[in-house]
């Protein structure tokens, strides 16, 4: 009996899409550029036949400084899909697209409103008790019999 390898024990997009993220944080860290200073690659969306991968990431600057980010990215698109093209080897290379992160942001303004709301406090319920009254004759509870 044969034993599968690790690398195939996960679906093809998925390997890409981590090999993909490897290499461009790689070169996005040798890269000297004070408008990409703590970015992150949170992750990458490679389409089944490599014509476009989706990179999301997130900065220190959020959502006030996308502009910027997404402008330098834009400016080395050229040099990071040559990266690419030479590590991975692959047949094509996939148009890199780069978006902010979506799930940072609503995770975002999700621990902002959290925030606002205030420490958790508990709250006094009363008990509920079912009296001989509010039960059918036949014996079922909210509609479901046994």
């Amino acid at each position: 009996m044969r034993h599968r390898q690790n690398s195939r024990q996960y679906p093809r997009t998925a390997r890409l899409n981590e090999l993909l993220r490897e290499i461009l944080a790689d070169n996005l860290e040798r890269i000297d550029d004070d408008r990409l200073q703590m970015l992150t690659i949170t992750g990458i969306d490679c389409d089944g036949d490599l014509r476009r991968a989706r990179v999301y990431y997130d900065s220190l600057t959020g959502v006030e400084g996308d502009e910027v980010v997404l402008e330098a990215l834009g400016e080395l698109r050229p040099r990071l899909q040559a990266a690419v093209n030479r590590e991975a080897r692959l047949k094509r290379t996939p148009e890199l697209l780069f978006e902010p992160d979506p799930v940072v942001r609503s995770a975002e303004r999700l621990e902002t409103v959290l925030r606002d709301v205030g420490p958790f406090r508990e709250i006094e319920v009363p008990d509920v008790y079912v009296t001989d009254a509010e039960v059918p004759d036949d014996g079922a509870v909210d509609g479901g019999g046994i």
